[in-house]
């Protein structure tokens, strides 16, 4: 591999082979949110109110609560990837960079942490 040509500078620095998969899990994570949104409305429009005792006690139901908790892992882990992307685009110096991954992935999992916590609290909080 010589360095006199173009061609001899950027071989061996092709693609990290991670790539597909980054991006077949952005577009799974995509159509999971799809499909869960579409029955969080469909639920929400079947609701008599929008109370906190209403939303309360249908969360309290395991059939309402595990689709919710997916939800929440869904969205927060589809938000990371996607900015997770937008960093590694566009911030070219190494240690802000893996400052900025570092601290997206703190606050999406605190984040996904909070939705579960709020989600189990909600469902099992109604019971009592």
């Amino acid at each position: 591999m010589g360095n006199g040509t173009s061609i001899g500078r950027v071989r061996g620095l092709g693609p990290s082979h991670e790539g597909a998969h980054h991006w077949l899990l952005q577009r799974t994570t995509a159509a999971g949110n799809l499909v869960v949104m579409t029955w969080l409305l469909a639920s929400f429009m079947i609701l008599p109110d929008f109370g906190h005792a209403s939303v309360a006690g249908w969360l309290a139901q395991p059939i309402a609560a595990v689709p919710m908790a997916l939800l929440s892992i869904s969205l927060f882990w589809h938000a990371r990837l996607g900015l997770q992307v937008v960093i590694e685009d566009y911030i070219h110096e190494p240690g802000t960079k893996f400052a900025l991954i570092t601290a997206l992935n703190l606050a999406v999992f605190g984040g996904a942490a909070f939705a579960l916590f709020s989600v189990a609290t909600l469902a099992f909080g109604a019971q009592g």
